[in-house]
């Protein structure tokens, strides 16, 4: 079947990947030891996506549990899905990266990352028909934006041809943990670019505002933000997992969600999301769900859609519904909404359906939208690293593990690209005219012309120097 292998990297990374499998087993109906318990053969079907069958009927996840520092390991084996995991997937250094990406990146990761590498291979090679790989990381750290990096080219320079999904934590607005996180962001946003697929942009002021807004929780733990995280994370997974009426795979995903290579990241979204005392007022139906979907407010990334343009979207509902509703559904809000989708893409929505509903609810979907909005994040990310960089500011703890300048250079005019590329598809129109590329024309025949006038004229002023030097010294 189609696999996939799981990698956790990092505080963040591991806390947001050890709520993922509780998800998922929950879904699969396997208790925290690995028995199976479910009440549905659907449930085993097709379980050996996330999951190895071991002795005596066990399932094991297929995950790579990594640290620079042994804390957040010994919490995992602690907790309640601690006898799931694999003992030799554990994999920790005894550092830690001190929130230093090139600590992540060059010198404590890389002593580490040998040993990653290895088990994903080793895990790889029991696989049937690897579809890819999901990391899930943070940007603002050392450990998950600078290991979490180097994991990643490492794994594209092995297995060139699988998709490579994250589901990466970006640096929020408001939320700050660490003073250098620009620098992490913006040095990993230069890796992601060349090296991943599809990237989920996650951030936790989006996951704060839908705790207080919509789900009216007035003191949200980060058990609750991962949550969130972790339904999208299961739906995007879902027709792998579930029989349904229209599958959608990470490929399939990929394939028309990306225009072009460089921008693949998206901005993924969870509906139903109500606050549990309002439950029982709605009804759950496909039009509430894809109403919902759309809403700004449900967007799990920092940044108001409405501001840009929807390139592409998927929408993958889970549930018993009919196909049609859905994508009549769908349509409509396109064509209400035309201003917010480019017209030189005609039919941009991907729609998936999968009769399985995720745990306790009747119907849901899962929303990822690549919209050109997201360059907000990219922008101000940007805004504060230059900000700093100017400065030198924390410069001395990256140089000091052997990085150079020229690199981080390099990667903020990469993310600067990255910005004006997104800015220039949101204001691209349909109609492509001969003229404009006539007047580029006349205008590079002018400039060159304006660049020999100068030449011309800077040349005569040397002439006219030397000329009068050698008269003075004639005399």
């Amino acid at each position: 079947m189609r696999e996939i292998v799981h990698v956790q990297i990092g505080q963040c990374g591991n806390q947001i990947g050890s709520k993922f499998w509780e998800v998922i087993t929950e879904e699969h109906g396997i208790n925290a030891t690995g028995i199976y318990e479910g009440d549905s053969p659907l449930q085993l079907d097709r379980i050996n996506v996330y999951f190895n069958e071991a002795f005596g009927g066990k399932y094991v996840p297929r995950a790579l549990l990594v640290d620079l520092e042994p804390g957040t390991m010994d919490s995992i084996r602690g907790n309640r899905i601690g006898a799931l995991f694999r003992p030799d997937n554990f994999i920790h250094g005894n550092s830690g990266a001190g929130n230093n990406w090139a600590k992540g990146h060059y010198t404590e990761g890389a002593e580490l990352v040998e040993q990653v590498v290895d088990r994903v291979r080793h895990e790889s090679e029991g696989c049937d028909c690897l579809q890819g790989f999901q990391l899930v990381h943070s940007l603002g750290g050392g450990t998950g934006s600078g290991m979490g990096t180097l994991i990643i080219n490492k794994i594209k320079e092995e297995f060139p041809d699988r998709i490579m999904n994250t589901f990466s934590i970006m640096p929020s607005p408001k939320v700050s943990d660490t003073v250098v996180e620009p620098y992490n962001a913006t040095l990993s946003v230069h890796q992601l670019l060349e090296n991943t697929d599809e990237t989920f942009c996650i951030d936790n002021e989006a996951l704060y505002d839908i705790c207080f807004r919509t789900l009216k929780l007035t003191t949200p733990t980060y058990g609750d933000l991962n949550h969130l995280v972790c339904m999208t994370m299961s739906g995007v997974t879902t027709s792998l997992r579930f029989p349904g009426q229209l599958n959608a795979d990470l490929r399939k995903l990929a394939v028309n969600m990306v225009p072009f290579p460089r921008l693949h990241f998206f901005m993924p979204g969870f509906a139903p999301l109500t606050a549990r005392g309002s439950q029982q007022y709605r009804a759950l139906t496909v039009p509430e769900l894809t109403q919902q979907m759309f809403d700004a407010r449900n967007m799990m990334t920092a940044c108001d859609p409405r501001r840009g343009r929807y390139l592409t979207v998927a929408g993958i509902f889970r549930g018993r519904m009919s196909t049609k509703e859905v994508d009549e559904q769908m349509l409509a809000i396109q064509q209400k909404n035309n201003a917010y989708f480019v017209d030189w893409i005609p039919h941009n929505v991907k729609v998936a359906v999968c009769d399985i509903p995720p745990k306790g609810l009747r119907m849901a979907s899962t929303f990822i939208g690549n919209n050109t909005a997201i360059q907000e994040i990219f922008r101000r990310v940007g805004e504060q690293f230059s900000l700093m960089f100017r400065r030198k500011a924390f410069l001395h703890w990256y140089t000091g593990e052997g990085m150079d300048e020229l690199e981080f250079t390099e990667a903020e005019s990469n993310l600067n690209d990255l910005v004006s590329e997104y800015q220039q598809y949101q204001d691209a129109t349909a109609d492509l005219g001969w003229e404009p590329e006539e007047e580029e024309e006349e205008e590079e025949g002018s400039t060159s012309n304006a660049v020999t006038r100068q030449i011309e004229s800077r040349t005569e002023v040397k002439l006219e120097t030397v000329v009068e030097t050698t008269q003075e010294t004639v005399e």
